[in-house]
């Protein structure tokens, strides 16, 4: 092969990724950040809980805080710094038996619902970026011998899941 025929192959296998993507990410694969343009930092408010289920508020904005810094490019500072602020309550706890033992009746799989609203604010403008009500996250425990898990288990569960799907909603609307 010439080194014409070469320099055509290269350069037709370099084009071929920038043909593929598009500006906009509802269009195909975009090369452009998933995420809103102008937002750097972010503040994460301990969620209103008047639920009986204590502490959640708090386990739920740590798992926030991590997710926030593990899988974004935002930098989470307090609110009188941040230029965006991300709020919200608790709405629901809920617990269901899935399964019982058929000898002692009692709970052998126990699943737990928490349903929560929150909002992502621009600061700067006072716009939202996001909004969602009754958004739901379950966790699932396994209370029974020989297992004993504790219900705390099934809240670090919940509380994981619905960081991550609260992160991933962030994303650019698609």
């Amino acid at each position: 092969m010439t080194r014409l025929g070469v320099g055509c192959v290269i350069g037709g296998l370099l084009a071929l990724p920038i043909g593929s993507c598009a500006s906009d990410p509802t269009q195909g694969y975009a090369a452009v950040s998933p995420f809103p343009a102008g937002v750097t930092t972010i503040a994460v408010e301990i969620f209103d809980n008047r639920t009986f289920h204590r502490d959640l508020e708090f386990e739920l904005a740590d798992a926030l805080i991590k997710e926030i810094e593990a899988r974004t490019p935002y930098k989470v500072t307090s609110a009188d710094r941040a230029n965006s602020i991300l709020t919200g309550r608790i709405r629901n706890v809920q617990r269901d038996q899935l399964s019982k033992s058929r000898l002692t009746g009692l709970s052998e799989e126990v699943i737990i619902s928490v349903t929560i609203d929150f909002q992502w604010r621009d600061l700067r403008t006072d716009e939202p970026l996001l909004g969602r009500e009754s958004f739901t996250g379950h966790g699932l425990f396994v209370p029974s011998r020989p297992t004993g898990e504790p219900i705390e288990l099934g809240e670090f569960a919940v509380v994981q899941r619905l960081a991550r799907d609260v992160v991933s909603e962030m994303r650019a609307q698609w």
